[in-house]
């Protein structure tokens, strides 16, 4: 199966941290080179994404960016400082013992810095929410990559039909170019007015006529359309096979240019 070598995916999810959002795009690149694109904050799941992507890419040039954008209503938990709450109790104790009126509210006390704080993001969690995106990600970016390489296969069939084509009709005129070429050697010779012997005329005749001959091109163009089918059919990566194919159809292709009568 032919799969493209560029493609670009987006997903997004929400999180208890926030919107989590991942983009990955790839050019053609002979060995698999990953940049990644993360907040300093997020550099922890550098591994696990590349781990991923290493597990489902071969080849490209690839750039991974991700983003976590903060819902601006979401409320993170709130949780209590202990050891804060403890300090302030035991010196609401000692104001109190020392001025008996002294009256302290419940807001008060929770506004003093400190007492409450925001909980931290869940890393953990957050991992296995970014890993869970990075596997639809990528499994949007292979079918991307398919998609765009079923068109290219079509195209590439398109003319490997055409070359099927150039073949079969070569073929069919060859045996009237080498009757031409042998009637137009034997006009040149009576033309000269020059006593040749007849075998050895024949001879001569033979040997221009192997030099001229293009069966074996052919035959080699015909193999090679065969090949280019069954590469476009595995499951493997091709794209090296196939550009050594497409170097032959040139080699072949030119061999034959050069033998046109």
């Amino acid at each position: 199966m032919i799969r493209s070598m560029t493609a670009f995916a987006a997903v997004e999810g929400a999180t208890a941290a926030g919107t989590l959002a991942l983009e990955l795009r790839a050019v053609n690149h002979r060995y698999l080179e990953l940049s990644l694109r993360l907040p300093d904050e997020l550099r922890v799941l550098e591994p696990m994404l590349r781990e991923k992507v290493a597990a489902k890419v071969a080849r490209g040039k690839l750039d991974l960016g991700l983003r976590l954008r903060s819902s601006g209503d979401a409320l993170r938990p709130l949780s209590v400082n202990e050891a804060r709450l403890q300090q302030l109790t035991a010196l609401h104790a000692v104001f109190a013992s020392r001025f008996p009126t002294l009256e302290t509210s419940f807001t008060e006390l929770l506004a003093f810095p400190g007492v409450l704080a925001e909980a931290g993001t869940d890393m953990d969690a957050l991992r296995a929410e970014a890993a869970s995106l990075a596997d639809a990600l990528l499994a949007d970016f292979i079918a991307h990559r398919e998609r765009e390489g079923r068109a290219l296969a079509a195209l590439i069939e398109e003319r490997l039909k055409a070359i099927e084509a150039i073949i079969t009709s070569v073929r069919g005129v060859l045996p009237e170019l080498r009757a031409a070429l042998r009637q137009r050697i034997e006009t040149r010779f009576a033309e000269l007015k020059v006593d040749v012997d007849p075998a050895r005329l024949e001879q001569e005749l033979v040997l221009l006529l192997q030099r001229a001959d293009v069966d074996e091109e052919l035959d080699r163009l015909a193999t090679h359309v065969i090949e280019a089918r069954h590469a476009m059919k595995r499951g493997e990566a091709v794209g090296r096979r196939l550009d050594f194919l497409l170097q032959e159809f040139n080699r072949e292709a030119n061999t034959l240019g050069s033998k046109a009568v």
